[in-house]
């Protein structure tokens, strides 16, 4: 319960909706109750005519015009349940609305590092599922239970006025109720828990089957991932029930209670009205208040299971939201555009989530506007010096200076809006070719999409298609060859036209011809702009500044082609093994 707590901010924010619904639930209530008075005074009237001999038309009158009053306030308690639905339910899906926007936002502050430790598909289960059955505490929850506490009331008034002790006797069963709810709501807060973390499991699988769907069938494993999927939909199917059962408990136990009291009522309201301490007019009016609160106590049972799924699932919403990111724009952060300087000074780098040392009292000035080239075998630490470009993660130790500005006081928007980064896994939207490429610059007009398709040697396979730049490419552009995906992701790097670009193995998946027409094409495009090729082969037709040869994380070699050549190592092998093949 205390996890609902987070919630306080939204009921404070929609305050006069929950207010004015408040009012609503406690009219509605009211007319709810009225009918008690209305039926015990016509009993008690009707008695009275029927012993005085009254005519049979006066008596029918009567009881009409009781018919007409019961109608009447029935129909004003639907306009306000109406009324109460109105504000206090669509409130709850104010608050729905507002808790995804939350949370997708707090999701895209947090860094890469959260991402690599938490699986998709529990990250989609907490912004819908578990925001779904918090809803369901901020609406019909919050609309149920002020239902029972005014019913309660206004019933509980009425009949103190009547007879204190039959009111007493009527609602001693009540207390046992309560101590049952509570005992039973701490089994289902436990079992809501586990049950989310279940289901965040075979959302993840489903994902990932989903996602991976031509591997599995290239491998044959449909079987296999259907046996795993059926062992993990088994186990949250088994926990589900489990907590049915448990919830299976209030019913019964409503109705017991409720038995009970008016078992009290006949019996000690019987005893009563022998003694002409009550008409017989109350005991009607009490089984009328026991019967009004049927309902609403045995909606108890489900109010308590509702808050207890809550809190459970805030818990696991908190847990997110809680979670500050490491890599985060500081205060007073620097916003300077880039020219593109850039120094390295012993930095040293260790993945927090593996413990790998990536980099090791690395070094590395460039000046505004040159080229470097970044080779390397897998697990060098190439792509390392991207992340750190881009600050996904900060140093382990050493600064990392852009136009002599520690990296880790500029503002982060500030810093990748001048940064391009081409990585080798390309990631598509499911949306339109053209709408891909402009991802890289919001603002960037038609002419200049179709220039950077260009300079990315994809314009000829774009014409080719029979939508061409409208043609849906799938989830994570499926529709496309390997070549074709990593191109249109350098196309989208060079539509953003920023003064540091890094391409990163963005061409591993070209033939040699399609890489010498891009390399070509960027050749003037890249003048002026500082340039990082992490790669590990050689661009022949381009001339860098400086090459760096990385070996576990350390400067293995560094210089110029030619300077490398003469020194007749690492680069100079690679460089005529190359030259060789070609």
């Amino acid at each position: 319960m205390m996890n609902l707590g987070s919630l306080n901010k939204y009921f404070l924010k929609y305050k006069w909706r929950l207010l004015l619904g408040l009012l609503f639930v406690a009219i509605s209530s009211k007319f709810a109750v009225m009918p008690g008075n209305v039926i015990k005074n016509i009993l008690d009237q009707v008695q009275q005519l029927v012993a005085g001999n009254a005519g049979r038309a006066e008596i029918i009158a009567l009881v009409f015009k009781a018919g007409i009053t019961l109608l009447g306030l029935a129909l004003l308690r639907g306009l306000f349940m109406f009324m109460m639905r109105q504000t206090i339910i669509v409130m709850s899906r104010h608050i729905e609305y507002d808790q995804k926007n939350e949370i997708y936002n707090h999701y895209q502050q947090l860094n890469t590092q959260f991402y690599k430790a938490h699986f998709t598909g529990d990250l989609m289960n907490r912004i819908s599922e578990d925001v779904s059955r918090v809803r369901m505490y901020t609406g019909p929850s919050v609309m149920y239970f002020t239902s029972v506490v005014f019913l309660a009331m206004f019933c509980i008034i009425d009949m103190l006025k009547v007879n204190v002790m039959l009111t007493i006797c009527v609602i001693a069963p009540l207390p046992l109720l309560a101590i049952s709810i509570f005992y039973v709501n701490k089994i289902i807060f436990k079992k809501s828990g586990k049950i989310q973390a279940q289901l965040s499991l075979l959302t993840t699988t489903a994902q990932e089957s989903y996602s991976g769907i031509r591997v599995i069938k290239s491998f044959v494993q449909e079987t296999n991932m259907m046996r795993f999927f059926n062992i993990n939909s088994e186990e949250y199917r088994k926990s589900s029930i489990n907590l049915s059962l448990t919830e299976a408990v209030y019913f019964p136990a409503m109705n017991l209670f409720i038995g009970l009291s008016m078992l009290c009522t006949i019996l000690i309201g019987g005893y009563f009205a022998i003694n002409g301490q009550i008409t017989s007019g109350n005991i009607a009016q009490f089984v009328i208040y026991i019967n009004i609160l049927m309902f609403p106590i045995s909606s108890i049972g489900m109010v308590a299971s509702m808050t207890q799924r809550a809190g459970a699932s805030q818990k696991r919403i908190d847990e997110f939201l809680h979670t500050v990111p490491d890599i985060k724009t500081p205060i007073n952060a620097t916003k300077q555009v880039l020219r593109g300087a850039v120094a390295f000074n012993d930095v040293t780098f260790t993945y927090p989530h593996t413990g790998i040392t990536a980099l090791q009292h690395f070094s590395l000035n460039v000046q505004p506007g040159k080229k470097v080239a970044i080779i390397g075998k897998t697990g060098s630490g190439k792509t390392t010096i991207a992340h750190l470009l881009l600050r996904m993660y900060d140093t382990t130790s050493g600064d990392l200076l852009l136009d002599n500005v520690n990296i880790n006081k500029y503002d982060l928007l500030s810093l990748r809006m001048g940064t391009a980064y081409a990585p080798q896994e390309a990631y598509l939207f499911s949306d339109t070719i053209y709408n891909n490429i402009k991802f890289g610059r919001d603002d960037a007009t038609e002419a200049e999409v179709k220039e950077a398709a260009r300079m990315a040697d994809l314009d000829k396979d774009i014409m080719s298609f029979p939508k061409a730049y409208e043609t849906m490419i799938g989830e994570r552009g499926v529709m496309l060859s390997g070549g074709q995906k990593q191109r249109m992701v350098l196309a989208r790097a060079i539509l953003k036209n920023s003064k540091v670009i890094i391409l990163d193995e963005c061409l591993s998946a070209v033939d040699t011809q399609t890489e010498k027409t891009i390399l070509g094409n960027l050749q003037n495009y890249l003048i002026g702009k500082t340039t990082f090729v992490i790669t590990h082969r050689i661009f022949t037709s381009w001339t860098f500044d400086q090459v760096i040869i990385l070996d576990n994380g350390t400067i293995a070699e560094q210089g110029t082609h030619e300077e490398l050549m003469a020194l007749n190592g690492r680069y100079a092998k690679l460089y005529r093994h190359q030259t060789e093949l070609s």
